[in-house]
């Protein structure tokens, strides 16, 4: 078996050292070859980490004709923050190298299983290769996954096939011994699991069995989201066209916003090159009028709008998740 643990600029220590411990100290226990790389997807360099900058060696190329397991960390940084040192950020600047384009190679493969730990599967998700499939990562992060249209799963490990995905930084022990596990075998994984004296936690989701009917008050905030009506005076100043631009940090946006009433509540569109959404529960809040909507570009989202006009000027931000926020500017046109 050959299992090839992905560095990049930025990059949780933990979540990449822990696993190769584990794995090599698996193969320690075992007559077939297994081996234990740690890659980069420019291939062999100084990778810089995330924690105090320490530089670790890649000692190869990730390589997607190895059959084998492919693992993802996180990112480690500043949690509430928006600067270059921040988690998401760095998470975003990972999906923008050349490893966006081998993890999308890589998931088709049949014979590559591909695990992530922490924020990896938040890398995944940023380059689209999460949408309807079942995942966890960091519960910071959480929101960001269902924002890529993944299905996001509270457990330590989620087990979606040939998609393997761990929670908060420490479940990168729990991933790797689950993977030992499934892949070699519970008397190796046990083995493992006695030399580190590690007692494994959490709760293990498999995408198989019966699926449990949904419950009427699973998510009652969405419930009690009602349309935005025409009662209130401060919706009128809303109506209209306006052209907007949204500062991402891959670039600016041009969107057509055009908002309108039907049957006395709120409805809009949204419309960026050909392409139009409408905008989904527009409602207003105080002076700021909220609604969500899905978006293709930069990537596959859904954004949550927060804006407040002075006149025929509009400005707010979209968000989503745990990625930074964009702002919004805009002038109504008709």
């Amino acid at each position: 078996m050959h299992i090839q643990i992905v560095l990049f600029d930025g990059f949780d220590l933990l979540d990449a050292i822990a696993p190769y411990e584990v794995f090599t100290a698996a193969a320690m226990y075992l007559n077939e070859e297994v081996t234990v790389k740690l890659v980069s997807a420019e291939g062999k360099r100084l990778v810089t980490s995330g924690v105090n900058h320490l530089e670790v060696q890649a000692s190869d190329k990730l390589d997607l004709n190895r059959k084998g397991i492919i693992l993802i960390p996180g990112a480690s940084g500043f949690i509430h923050d928006n600067g270059p040192d921040s988690v998401p950020v760095k998470l975003q600047q990972a999906t923008e190298t050349e490893l966006s384009h081998l993890l999308k190679e890589a998931i088709m493969k049949p014979d590559i299983l591909l695990t992530t730990v922490c924020g990896g599967s938040c890398i995944l998700a940023m380059g689209g290769l999460l949408e309807g499939r079942h995942a966890v990562t960091h519960h910071m992060g959480m929101e960001l996954l269902s924002a890529t249209g993944a299905i996001p799963v509270n457990a330590r490990v989620v087990d979606d096939g040939n998609l393997i995905t761990g929670g908060g930084v420490t479940s990168g022990i729990d991933v790797a011994l689950y993977l030992v596990e499934r892949e070699l075998g519970p008397q190796i994984a046990h083995a493992v699991e006695q030399l580190f004296e590690h007692e494994r936690r959490g709760t293990i989701w498999k995408a198989e069995g019966n699926v449990p009917k949904e419950s009427k008050h699973e998510n009652p905030v969405e419930a009690t989201i009602q349309p935005c009506t025409i009662q209130s005076n401060e919706i009128w100043g809303f109506l209209g066209k306006w052209d907007t631009t949204i500062s991402t940090p891959i670039g600016k946006l041009s969107v057509l916003i055009d908002l309108s009433t039907n049957d006395g509540q709120i409805v809009g569109t949204a419309k960026q090159g050909e392409e139009i959404v409408p905008l989904d529960n527009p409602s207003l809040e105080g002076k700021q009028l909220k609604w969500s909507m899905k978006v293709t570009k930069p990537m596959r989202l859904t954004l949550k709008f927060s804006v407040s006009i002075d006149g025929n000027q509009m400005v707010g931000e979209a968000k989503a998740g745990m990625l930074p926020s964009s702002k919004l500017i805009g002038h109504r046109i008709t």
